[in-house]
């Protein structure tokens, strides 16, 4: 399979699809990610765009082609189409190695039954999220495995008005992963520098972090909902210097999917992990002690903290970072406490 050919970030050409040559002598399309000038599309724009799905033009139509006698051939076509757009490197990736197209197409696809039917997500506050330019999430993390992330970003693309793709910055451990790495990188995820968040909102993109790292989501099950340490403030200056909203999120549910009772230390150690979890069905049960508990979710973005009345001196005023960090965690937190006072149930 043909990879695709990367460009420079900062690269304003078109974003319609190419054909550069490679040095072995294969083809692919590229794509240049949009700078914070290009912002939302138009309503002409919007009407011309191609759908998500190869020779539709949107949702709307897919359904229209499904109530047709031609509505299977038409899915189909689309997605053999796809699959030789995969095989001849006919699509486009920016530089992180983002790939939109197989994101929106195969990737969220595959979450989406998890996200809608067994977690059953409940999203509030959406609207809190910029429709276009750039925006940086700060979220809390729990759960044992990073699915709280993945749950966040099927929340943003399904459920904001503007559709928009959420950028999770991520730790080394996920890029030091085979197969893994290789999934990150596709569907957006880049490591948690300053340097990658800040170039990718200063181009316009919504950016997630998660400051509390290993240390929230290897917390033990008794210390759910209790926020970790946020770090130095790192993405506060970050937010600073590229003058985007800091835009707080709570998430409610991720806690209980694997109740962490214990952490193997020394086997962790052995193999090289922050910590090995031990959890009432793992690893008694074997591989269906993996399987997460099917609780319910609540995601809830917060009002956007904004930094563009800043001047570009404060990201380097620690006081200054050190009280927005506080703002940012104390909003999360009082999140939490408010939608655990509203959940029924664990489950329901």
């Amino acid at each position: 399979m043909a990879d695709a050919k990367v460009i420079p970030f900062d690269d304003d050409r078109s974003r319609a699809r190419r054909r550069p040559d490679r040095p072995d002598g294969e083809a692919a399309a590229v794509r240049a990610l949009p700078g914070p000038q290009q912002g939302a599309q138009g309503p002409e724009e919007a009407a011309a765009a191609p759908g998500p799905y190869s020779g539709d033009s949107g949702p709307d139509a897919e359904a229209g082609a499904g109530a047709g006698s031609g509505g299977w051939e038409r899915r189909l076509a689309g997605g053999l189409a796809f699959l030789r757009r995969r095989i001849t490197g006919e699509y486009e990736v920016d530089e992180f190695g983002y790939d939109e197209e197989l994101t929106d197409q195969v990737l969220m696809s595959l979450l989406r039954p998890l996200y809608e039917k067994y977690f059953r997500v409940e999203v509030k506050g959406v609207e809190n999220i910029p429709a276009d330019g750039g925006a940086l999430i700060v979220a809390n993390h729990s759960g044992t495995l990073p699915l709280d992330g993945l749950m966040m970003q099927v929340a943003v693309h399904d459920r904001h008005p503007a559709g928009r793709h959420l950028r999770l910055l991520a730790a080394d451990l996920v890029f030091m992963l085979p197969v893994v790495n290789e999934l990150a990188r596709k569907a957006g995820h880049t490591l948690a520098c300053a340097e990658d968040a800040e170039r990718l909102l200063r181009a316009g993109e919504i950016v997630g972090v998660m400051p509390e790292g290993f240390k929230g989501i290897g917390k033990p099950f008794g210390e759910r909902y209790k926020l970790q340490r946020f770090g130095r403030g790192g993405f506060v200056s970050t937010a600073l210097r590229a003058g985007v909203p800091i835009v707080p999120c709570s998430i409610v549910g991720a806690e209980e999917i694997y109740p962490m009772v214990g952490n193997a230390k020394t086997l962790a150690r052995v193999l090289g992990l922050p910590y090995f979890p031990l959890t009432p069905t793992f690893p008694w049960l074997g591989p269906l002690g993996a399987l997460p508990l099917p609780t319910k979710w609540t995601i809830q973005f917060g009002e956007p903290i904004p930094t563009d009345s800043y001047a570009p001196e404060a990201a380097e005023d620690p006081m200054l970072m050190f009280n927005l960090t506080d703002q940012v965690r104390e909003q999360i937190q009082h999140t939490l406490y408010k939608l655990l006072v509203q959940r029924r149930s664990v489950f329901f």
